[in-house]
């Protein structure tokens, strides 16, 4: 049965069930001051698995959306919240709906765990492929993952450079050269050997690349098998990327382009106060500092 809302100014309008306009409205989004359109995949495919996606978007209340529940983090939950502002602001733009319900994004805290050594260790130990592979370059190239790992193509990847070029990003900065540690190369001619084209991490189906569920499928039973934490995501790597480069080279502008960041606080995160650089500091200013006993003896 359609479903009809009456115009003020004559004749109806048919309203959406909110999966209907998810297909239609949410595909394309150009944000301001970009040249790139960006896909709301991810948001909406949290949201189909909600019953509002079978609601006419004039029935869908704050209370209504509050009472959604996505899986794992808050920033994951995010994507769908975002989506689903973006559809009411498109429904209403074309006139389908007058009000728009105000609700609040789910609170995101930093990310703080790490990927450090410890874990890529005992993921390593029982980690399956390419999982495996995937671990190590994410640490060591800070890539995003899905966006930009998974989509690696083999004529990006310049051996006699070092370099892997990222075309398309979350972000127009995140468009860059990414430089390759020894270890990366050494994974990517592996994978690449005798192909000058396609998909580096290619898919058990033909002329596609590998998805975000099979790899999460391997990440989860990867990471039960090592003892480690559920808050530890693969995600956790491209974070560790940044907090190291950070440590070592004090360059948070290096580590912006390396990263794809174009906004300086995006950037911040990554700045922490490592505690053994505030232990070396306390301590260094006692080193040559004369004791009392020291300077009457001098006087005396």
């Amino acid at each position: 049965m359609l479903l009809f809302r009456s115009d003020p100014f004559g004749g109806t309008h048919e309203l959406l069930p909110c999966g209907l306009l998810g297909g239609d409205l949410v595909k394309l989004f150009r944000k301001s001051k970009s040249k790139y359109y960006w896909y709301y995949r991810n948001g909406w495919r949290l949201l189909e698995q909600t019953k509002i996606a079978a609601m006419r978007m004039d029935l869908i209340t704050k209370d209504e959306i509050e009472k959604l529940q996505f899986p794992r983090s808050a920033s994951n939950g995010n994507n769908a919240l975002r989506t689903l502002r973006r559809m009411f602001t498109k429904a209403k733009e074309d006139k389908l709906i007058f009000e728009v319900p105000e609700f609040a994004l789910f609170k995101e805290h930093g990310r703080s765990l790490r990927l450090n050594d410890d874990a890529e260790r005992r993921l390593s130990a029982v980690a399956a492929q390419p999982i495996k592979d995937i671990i190590v370059v994410m640490r060591d190239t800070g890539m995003r993952n899905a966006r930009e790992l998974y989509c690696m193509r083999v004529e990006n990847v310049d051996f006699d450079a070092g370099t892997i070029f990222t075309p398309d990003s979350k972000t127009e900065s995140g468009r860059r050269f990414i430089p390759m540690s020894t270890r990366v190369k050494q994974i990517l001619e592996a994978r690449c050997a005798g192909r000058s084209e396609g998909w580096v991490w290619m898919s058990r189906y033909k002329g596609k690349h590998i998805g975000e569920g099979m790899v999460y499928r391997q990440w989860v039973r990867a990471r039960q098998a090592a003892g480690l934490p559920r808050e530890l995501v693969l995600y956790c790597a491209r974070h560790d990327f940044g907090s190291f480069v950070l440590a070592k080279t004090g360059n948070l502008k290096a580590v912006m382009i390396a990263m794809g960041h174009g906004d300086v606080r995006s950037a911040m995160v990554y700045q922490h106060p490592e505690g053994e650089i505030i232990r070396n500091a306390l301590n260094a200013r006692h080193i040559s500092r004369p004791t009392v006993l020291d300077d009457n003896q001098a006087s005396a």
